[in-house]
């Protein structure tokens, strides 16, 4: 059964039953319900929603996006994934009605053009210089995972008191956490936070999924047998440690959980449970572990007043068997460049779901 849909499903009718009204920043109105949790073991099959079609390279997409380091929009634009572009725009829009910094010869002020949200989708496809200016999120999710910057002082001994030198480093968290797996897998300090409290301000959102954690555990000799067996399919007998390792079957097990303030239950939170589940899978595949269970912490879970009748169509919707993750490339663990990964390498196969159920995003 799948168990995931299930669960979800629950969930919006727990909101529907027990939310409060409550207002939020886009005006929109939620209802609301505080400290819930999504978990489900990867064994099960890919944790994407069968009760409504997911864009699945969106999801993909994305995810790929937060692993470059990137934060410009033109990459998912030039992906054909839209999911940030409503806040990019809106940034857009707050900063061309700055008043203008130049004037004409005359005196005439320059009048900055307003491009409707098309336009920008279209200059941001074809104008490298337009893109570099206005596609900029921010330090978002991919600048934090990537490249969370350390602003150091350095008061030398050879210099006066208020003599102070500054330096920066700069910390790829998702590479330490690898190195961390494989060096260290038991580690409780395997963490990647995307809240960096100094960057909050200049960020086009905050982040909503805050952080993430990873926790292994040393797979049975039963265990590492039936992954040989399914893997070489030899005549079923179970050997010892030390031939699976010279074998390089998994050793351990790996588990993902993260941490969500704040949980658009109907749009997003299906888009981020498949994607952590895909993150699992992508470091699993790195560390050479096997994607065990995949955990969600959730804050304020709401469904916007706009998505209340489409929550109700899905929770009556009966679920479908969840798919498998086609074999991710090697890549990753080939080349030791993350930007190897392209959104059509990544694929689910067996997919049946029920028609996607449209509802407005809020920005």
């Amino acid at each position: 059964m799948n168990k995931l849909d299930k669960d979800y499903q629950a969930l919006l009718q727990d909101i529907l039953d027990t939310g409060v009204t409550k207002m939020d920043r886009t005006g929109t109105g939620t209802i609301s319900v505080f400290g819930r949790q999504i978990r489900h073991r990867m064994s099960d099959g890919f944790p994407v929603i069968t009760t409504k079609k997911m864009y699945w390279k969106g999801i993909v997409t994305e995810l790929l996006w937060f692993l470059r380091g990137d934060t410009n929009i033109k990459y998912l634009i030039d992906n054909n994934c839209h999911i940030w572009t409503g806040d990019a725009y809106k940034n857009y829009c707050k900063n061309i009605n700055l008043p203008p910094t130049r004037t004409l010869p005359l005196g005439t002020k320059v009048i900055p053009t307003l491009y409707t949200q098309e336009e920008f989708i279209n200059k941001i496809k074809t104008d490298d210089e337009f893109a570099k200016k206005f596609g900029n999120l921010g330090p978002i999710y991919g600048k934090q995972w990537r490249d969370w910057e350390v602003l150091h002082y350095d008061k030398s001994l050879n210099h006066t008191d208020n003599d102070i030198e500054c330096y920066r480093t700069h910390i790829d968290q998702i590479a330490n956490s690898v190195n961390l797996l494989k060096t260290d897998p038991d580690s409780r300090r395997n963490k990647v936070s995307a809240w960096n409290v100094a960057d909050l301000n200049q960020m086009a959102l905050p982040p909503c999924h805050t952080d993430f954690q990873f926790y292994t555990r040393e797979l049975s000799l039963e265990e590492r047998a039936t992954i040989w067996n399914n893997t070489h399919n030899p005549a079923g007998n179970i050997y010892t440690h030390n031939q699976y390792d010279e074998n390089e079957i998994p050793a351990r097990a790996i588990s993902l959980m993260w941490n969500q303030r704040s949980v658009d239950t109907f749009l997003g939170l299906p888009f981020n449970i498949a994607s952590y589940g895909l993150l699992l899978e992508i470091i699993a595949k790195e560390v050479n572990m096997v994607p065990d269970e995949l955990i969600g912490n959730l804050g304020d879970v709401h469904l916007y007043s706009n998505h209340i009748e489409q929550a109700k169509e899905q929770i009556g919707r009966e679920p479908f068997e969840l798919p498998k993750l086609g074999k991710l490339p090697d890549y990753l663990c080939k080349k030791d460049n993350w930007e190897c990964y392209k959104p059509e390498d990544i694929t689910i196969e067996n997919y049946q779901a029920h028609p996607a159920i449209k509802a407005p995003l809020s920005n």
